[in-house]
């Protein structure tokens, strides 16, 4: 079968791209497989980070084709000509943000008119986490030319039941990111960050306010109140700042959590990441809103329990008492009595443990297995 993927792609960085490059190889071993990315994939305006390209090692990740310009009417109908020549049987979007929307739905309806191709989106988000204008009209317009879905979690699943009843669809766990390298002993990591505290946690991606880092530094406040003191325990917040960062680092100094705090506020290449899961004892995710999270799946690749908030699909990933704790959103109490629970129940190596046998659910052979079957259904 010959299948393209359109969509962000390595040289540009994130966790679709990051997903794009292993469902590519995955996909690779049993098809013919190519992708196209982004010669603009946001206008500057648009984007709050420092830049939109990789940078550091990429693990030999071959970089795609940089085509599509994503506010380019004219552009959408030329790559979907240069797609067309190439006369591929499945077109597969990976789909999270509805701006793309007229983008990928007027390549998908001119290639699918050109050579018959089925169409295939992975929906990550159907209904984004911060709404605006025009989102469900783009998503229509998007999906209106799809044969077939993918969604990864109960909340995506039921979104696409209430907009979209009718459709085709499978639901797959996303599978678990194994493009980060191989973990490093956790003395090891924190002689290189220079943590000499013997407690870590880490929160790790963009920081966005749905993503409740704040919610989290309250609890460190809390924890400190009860003794966990910054030889004791820190937090390694690590990842670029989509909020305003001046906020939040004032909001630490207030709470006097200087010492308490790390902030690494930038994007992380790929040949970094390994150390700062591996300094971690434990991930959180203190999400206020959220369908899923591919955070819980890196730190499921390396073997980290997590303790989430239960909000969209992060409690199906992560199995409270289990692989971790999940506590209820917005509550910085909640995470307190989960920290301290984890730590003076000693509950590290029963986690591992665990997360070892939980990951073995989320393989990219169960996607690419149910990629195949739709692909066969009419």
């Amino acid at each position: 079968m010959k299948i393209t993927i359109v969509g962000t792609a390595y040289p540009l960085r994130g966790g679709i791209a990051h997903y794009n490059a292993l469902l590519a190889t995955h996909l690779g071993k049993r098809h013919n497989v190519e992708t196209v990315t982004f010669k603009r994939q946001y206008p500057k305006l648009l984007f709050p980070g420092k830049t939109q390209e990789e940078k550091g090692e990429h693990l030999d990740i071959a970089p795609a084709p940089q085509l599509i310009d994503s506010i380019n009417p004219l552009n959408w109908i030329s790559v979907a000509r240069t797609i067309s020549l190439r006369k591929p049987d499945l077109l597969v979007f990976k789909y999270w943000l509805p701006f793309f929307g007229p983008c990928f739905g007027t390549i998908a309806r001119r290639v699918k008119r050109a050579t018959g191709a089925r169409v295939l989106f992975i929906c990550d988000n159907i209904i984004p986490h911060e709404r605006r204008m025009g989102d469900i009209a783009f998503t229509k317009y998007a999906f209106k030319s799809a044969d077939c879905f993918v969604v990864q979690s109960d909340a995506v699943e039921r979104d696409i039941k209430t907009q979209f009843p009718g459709s085709l669809y499978r639901k797959v766990p996303h599978p678990v990111y194994e493009n980060f390298g191989a973990s490093i002993p956790k003395d090891k990591a924190r002689r290189r960050l220079e943590i000499s505290a013997k407690k870590v946690i880490l929160y790790f991606g963009y920081v966005r306010a749905y993503k409740g880092l704040r919610v989290l530094i309250d609890a460190m406040k809390k924890l400190a109140e009860a003794g966990y003191m910054p030889d004791d325990l820190v937090l390694l917040a690590v990842g670029e700042f989509y909020d305003d960062e001046s906020q939040y680092r004032k909001h630490v100094r207030q709470l006097g959590l200087e010492l308490s705090v790390r902030f690494v506020s930038e994007y992380v290449p790929n040949d970094q990441v390994a150390q700062y899961f591996s300094a971690a004892d434990v991930v959180i995710l203190p999400y206020l809103s959220a369908t899923q999270s591919g955070i819980t799946q890196i730190a499921y690749n390396f073997d980290k329990p997590v303790i989430a908030t239960d909000v969209g699909g992060l409690a199906e990933v992560v199995i409270d008492t289990k692989t971790g704790f999940v506590v209820p959103s917005n509550d910085a109490s909640a995470l307190v009595n989960a920290i301290k629970r984890f730590y003076e129940e000693k509950k590290e190596s029963e986690f591992v443990a665990n997360v070892r046998i939980e990951k073995k659910k989320y393989s990219w052979e169960n996607l690419v297995s149910t990629i195949e079957e739709l692909q066969q259904l009419r």
